[in-house]
C-alpha cells in the first residue's frame, strides 16, 4: 500500500473562535476562586474522619460564605444555595432543583464510601446560578456615530435596520431580525455587536438551549462532556461531578493506589513544580507510585499506526484518532455509519491503567488530567474495570490544598515521573496524536508517506467529520480534539493555554526517545490488548 503526502507538517484547520472559548483560562477569576474552595473542603472533609460527614456538609457554605453580605453576587442566601449545590456535585452526588426542599447533605451516604463511581449526568447547570442569558442577539451600542453611509442597513436582508432620524443612529428591529450579523461585519465603528450566551457558543454539539425560564438547558442526548460550557459560563452555574472524596477514602483504607498523570499535567501545579517533585508530593499523600500516561500514549500511538497500516485504504476509507473521548463519543452520535472509521485502539489513559494493574494486580488506579470527558470514559463498562477514579488538575490542586502540600519546596524524587517518548508526551497538544502515529509509521516503514487533517473543537471537527464522510480525505488519518488547542485546553486546566502548550514542549523535549515505537513499555503492548 502506497500512501500520499500532505506536506511535511500536520495540516492544521484554523480556529476561528479560538480567543474567545480560551479567554478565561490562566486567569483567577472568582469562579475559580469558588470552585478551589470547595475542592478543598471536600478533600479536607475526607480527611478528617473525625468529622460526621452529613454535619460538616450542612455547615460547609457558612464557612465558604461567611457574614451577612454576599462575597459574589448580592444575596448571601442565594451564593450559600449555590455553594451547597456545587458541594454536591464535588461530593458526587445528583443536582437538585430550587424546588426540591431537604438537606445539603441528602443522599451522603451514597457518597461517603470509596466504591462510589460517577453517575449521569457528569455536566450539570445550577439552574438557580444561571443568568438566563440571551441566546443570540445583535444590538447597536453607544458606539454607533450615525454616519452618513449606514452600510448596516444596505447589508441587511430582512430590512430590520433603520434609521433614528432624531439621532442619525442606527436601531434594529429583533422582531426582523434573523441575527446573521451582517450589520456588525460591515460597521467601520464595530459598533454592532452579535452577543451569544457564552457556554452555547462554546458548545460544538449544539447541546444548549434554554428552558421555559430562560435558563441554560443541556441536552444529554447530544452532550459529550466536553466541559467546554462549563469553563465558559461567567456565571459560574455549570458544574461536574468529582470522586475527591472517594479517591481519599480509598486510600485511606489501605488500598493501593496509582496515580496515572495525564501528558498536559506540566505547569498546571505551578512553574517551579517539575515531574519529580509531583511524585514526590503524590507519594507524600499516600499513592502507592505515579505513572505518567505518556507511556500509554506510546502504546497508542503504537497500536494506531499498525491498524492504519493495515485497514487503510483497503478496508476504512480513512481512520479517525480515538484518544479524545469528547471527539470519538461526538463521531459516533453524527456518523453512526462511519463509527468503524474511529480507530479501535485503546485510549493512553486506558492503556496506562492496565499496565498499572497488569504489574500490581492489586492496584486500583486514579487517573489524574485535564478533560471533563475522561470522566464519562470511565463511566464505560469496559473501562471501569480498568480506571477506578478519574480526577481533573483543578480536582487535585484542592487535595494539595487541604493536605497543606508545599509543592515547589517539596524534595525532589530523582526518579521523575516515567520513561515516555517526545511524542507521547506531546498528545496534549492538538496535532501531537497524529504525529506521533505518524512518526511511528516512518520509523518502520522510512519509504511510506502518510496524509494527515486535524481540527480542534467539535465545531470543526464536525466540519472535518463531514467532509471526510463525503470523501474529502480519502485515505487520511484524521486527528480530533474536543478542546481548542488540545488536552492543555481541558475544563479542568488552571494555565493560560498557549503558556502550557509550550511547557509540555519544552518537557517533551527531554525525553531520551524521540518517537513512540522506541520506549521500553512498548514490548507490553501485546500484552494489554488481547
Amino acid at each position: 500500500m502506497r500512501l500520499l503526502i500532505l506536506s511535511d507538517t500536520i495540516r492544521k484547520i484554523e480556529i476561528l473562535f479560538y480567543k474567545e472559548e480560551s479567554i478565561m483560562r490562566g486567569v483567577e477569576t472568582r469562579i475559580q476562586e469558588i470552585r478551589h474552595k470547595i475542592f478543598t473542603e471536600v478533600a479536607r472533609m475526607a480527611y478528617h474522619t473525625e468529622w460526621p460527614v452529613k454535619d460538616r456538609m450542612e455547615a460547609l457554605p457558612y464557612k465558604i460564605i461567611p457574614g451577612e453580605k454576599g462575597n459574589f453576587r448580592n444575596d448571601v442566601f442565594l451564593e450559600r444555595a449555590i455553594v451547597g449545590e456545587r458541594l454536591r456535585l464535588a461530593m458526587g452526588l445528583p443536582y437538585r432543583s430550587a424546588a426540591e426542599h431537604s438537606p445539603i447533605s441528602d443522599g451522603i451516604e451514597a457518597a461517603d464510601k470509596d466504591e462510589t463511581y460517577y453517575t449521569p449526568p457528569l455536566i450539570n447547570v445550577i439552574k438557580f446560578a444561571c443568568n438566563a442569558c440571551p441566546e443570540k442577539r445583535v444590538h447597536v451600542t453607544d458606539g454607533c456615530q450615525g454616519c452618513l453611509a449606514h452600510p448596516c442597513m444596505e447589508v441587511c436582508p430582512k430590512d430590520a435596520v433603520s434609521l433614528d432620524r432624531t439621532t442619525g443612529k442606527s436601531v434594529i428591529d429583533q422582531e426582523k431580525c434573523i441575527k446573521c450579523g451582517r450589520c456588525a461585519s460591515v460597521c467601520s465603528y464595530n459598533a454592532i455587536i452579535v452577543q451569544e450566551r457564552p457556554c452555547a457558543k462554546a458548545c460544538g454539539m449544539d447541546a444548549i438551549s434554554s428552558d421555559e425560564n430562560g435558563k441554560a438547558n443541556i441536552d444529554y442526548d447530544k452532550c459529550v462532556s466536553c466541559g467546554q460550557c462549563l469553563v465558559n459560563c461567567p456565571f459560574g452555574a455549570i458544574a461536574d461531578k468529582s470522586q475527591i472524596f472517594q479517591t481519599i477514602r480509598a486510600i485511606q483504607s489501605g488500598e493501593k493506589v496509582y496515580a496515572a498523570v495525564a501528558p498536559a499535567f506540566v505547569g498546571q501545579f505551578g512553574p517551579k513544580v517539575t515531574p519529580g517533585k509531583l511524585r514526590a508530593a503524590m507519594k507524600a499523600l499516600g499513592f502507592a507510585d505515579v505513572f505518567e500516561v505518556a507511556i500509554g500514549a506510546d502504546l497508542c500511538a503504537k497500536q494506531e499506526a499498525e491498524d492504519f497500516l493495515k485497514e487503510v485504504p483497503d478496508e476504512l476509507p480513512f481512520m479517525a484518532t480515538s484518544c479524545c473521548p469528547a471527539w470519538s463519543v461526538m463521531a459516533k452520535k453524527l456518523f453512526p455509519e462511519h463509527a468503524k472509521c474511529i480507530s479501535m485502539a485503546l485510549t493512553p489513559m486506558t492503556l496506562t491503567a492496565r499496565l498499572i494493574k497488569q504489574h500490581n494486580p492489586d492496584a486500583r488506579v486514579v487517573f489524574i488530567g485535564p478533560c471533563a470527558a475522561k470522566k464519562l470514559e470511565a463511566m464505560r463498562r469496559s473501562v471501569r474495570s480498568e480506571v477506578d477514579f478519574v480526577l481533573t488538575f483543578e480536582e487535585m490542586t484542592g487535595i494539595f490544598s487541604a493536605k497543606h502540600v508545599d509543592l515547589e519546596n517539596i524534595e525532589e524524587d530523582p526518579a521523575g515521573v516515567s520513561d515516555a517518548s517526545t511524542d507521547g508526551r506531546n498528545f496534549a497538544v492538538a496535532g501531537g496524536v497524529a504525529q506521533a502515529v505518524v512518526n511511528v509509521i516512518k520509523r518502520d516503514h522510512p519509504d511510506q508517506e502518510i496524509k494527515v487533517a486535524n481540527a480542534e473543537g467539535l465545531k470543526e471537527c464536525r466540519q472535518l467529520l463531514k467532509l471526510a464522510t463525503l470523501g474529502k480525505y480519502p485515505g487520511y488519518l484524521l486527528e480530533g480534539m474536543a478542546c481548542p488547542g488540545g488536552c492543555v485546553a481541558g475544563a479542568g486546566t488552571m494555565q493560560a493555554i498557549k503558556k502550557s502548550q509550550t511547557s509540555v514542549g519544552l518537557y517533551a523535549k527531554q525525553s531520551t526517545h524521540k518517537t513512540s515505537s522506541e520506549t521500553e513499555y512498548i514490548k507490553e503492548l501485546d500484552k494489554l490488548v488481547d
